[in-house]
């Protein structure tokens, strides 16, 4: 394959990123597996790690950047979206509740995708409606995995605390009662992308007099299955 386009800064660019996904190189090994001169390596890497395209491991050595995991999950909303709708549908079904996906949208979350419960009390959130990151089961779910810096800024402002992150790391799911809303209970899980970060969070969401104070009890294998699913089609589907 060549891998001169004609443009130089490119081909050089695209040659460090090549290196680094064989793993962590100190600029010294980027020098030798790129064959560029150390200046114009030094130059490239400092302004991809700019735009986190490249970052740094604990040792100092450049890795691929966050921005890769950002880019992927982008593209592979389109695939969860598509197969969301018959999953949300079971879920709906399984738990006699609507049902919702999220995704994070800068400092907020915007619903994906959604199935409603068909009669009675329900809590109905249309596609396209952004929503708090500071409060919320899915809020959690979003957060609990996130890069560093965006969890604390959040937890800065959230109604749940650190400690709440860290139940939802180990126990894979969210609860909340009255959190985002008065009256309205909702369990949420994490759903993986093919970079191993999280980048949606489906959920159930009703009414506290039907869901209960602790929904998780009756609805957390439900909610945790439904988000293995499409966990599972991203992984299918990657190639």
């Amino acid at each position: 394959m060549d891998n001169h386009s004609g443009v130089g800064v490119v081909d050089k660019t695209a040659a460090i990123l090549s290196a680094l996904e064989k793993g962590p190189a100190t600029l010294a090994e980027l020098v030798t597996s790129t064959h560029l001169a150390r200046p114009t390596v030094h130059r490239l890497a400092l302004a991809l790690e700019h735009h986190h395209l490249v970052g740094r491991d604990a040792s100092g050595a450049f890795v691929l950047g966050d921005r890769f995991a950002q880019l992927a999950a982008s593209v592979g909303e389109d695939r969860l979206v598509s197969a969301a709708l018959p999953v949300l549908t079971t879920l709906r079904d399984r738990t006699g509740e609507s049902s919702q996906l999220y995704r994070p949208h800068g400092d907020q979350r915007i619903c994906i995708a959604a199935v409603d419960r068909p009669v009675g009390l329900r809590d109905s959130i249309p596609v396209g409606t952004t929503m708090t990151m500071t409060a919320g089961s899915a809020a959690q779910v979003l957060l609990a995995w996130a890069e560093p810096e965006r969890m604390h800024t959040a937890l800065a402002r959230a109604v749940f605390s650190a400690a709440d992150l860290d139940r939802v790391r180990s126990r894979g799911f969210a609860e909340s009662a009255g959190e985002r809303e008065q009256g309205v209970s909702s369990v949420s899980a994490p759903v993986w992308g093919t970079a191993g970060t999280v980048i949606a969070a489906v959920s159930i969401s009703g009414p506290i007099e039907r869901l209960t104070s602790h929904p998780a009890g009756e609805h957390a294998d439900a909610v945790m299955d439904a988000a293995r699913q499409l966990s599972d089609v991203l992984r299918r589907t990657e190639h």
